[in-house]
């Protein structure tokens, strides 16, 4: 059996109106995702569904945490994730999805699986640089050794005397340029 099967809403039963779903997530489900970049991860997600004649309206509530490695001192560690969001489900014999929160399904379909969508909102939630958090004092919390080498390793930026004075005639032409 698919293991995502499990995050799927079977709507065509339902009545119109609220209706509330909880999931859990955890290492296995991205493990089951082939495109996942998060391997580990520990989080609860709360689904409200709005079942309407003409469409489905979803609210997400995701909390929990997820095992990144620190872009910094390479170490693992354990970010939480506080993610809100709404889905809207449209129906079309056209499948396509309109907007980043707005998708079109068939008529005919009768369940959704929500599960990329909660992958896509947990990674979204992440930011772009994966850093330890700092301690109270505004320390980070990485792995003190490695700071240590890097910046033993770490290469100043070139001062005015390092210049090549070659190159000042060249910023005279750009200088020309632009006025």
């Amino acid at each position: 059996m698919d293991y995502l099967h499990k995050y799927r809403i079977a709507y065509q039963g339902l009545t119109d109106g609220l209706h509330e779903f909880d999931f859990e997530i955890d290492d296995t489900f991205f493990e089951n995702l082939d495109y996942s970049e998060i391997k580990k991860g520990s989080l609860l997600a709360h689904v409200i569904l709005n079942k309407k004649s003409h469409m489905l309206e979803f609210a997400f509530k995701i909390n929990g945490l997820v095992e990144l490695t620190c872009d910094r001192c390479l170490e693992d560690f354990n970010l939480p994730i506080d993610y809100n969001g709404k889905l809207f489900v449209k129906f079309s014999s056209s499948e396509e999805e309109l907007d980043d929160d707005v998708i079109c399904i068939s008529p005919d379909e009768n369940e959704i699986n929500i599960a990329h969508y909660l992958y896509e909102s947990i990674s979204l939630s992440i930011p772009l640089k994966r850093v330890h958090p700092s301690d109270k004092k505004g320390k980070p919390l990485c792995n003190s050794e490695m700071l240590k080498k890097i910046k033993e390793y770490q290469i100043n930026a070139p001062t005015e005397e390092d210049v090549d004075p070659r190159w000042d005639e060249l910023k005279k032409l750009m200088e020309n340029n632009n006025n």
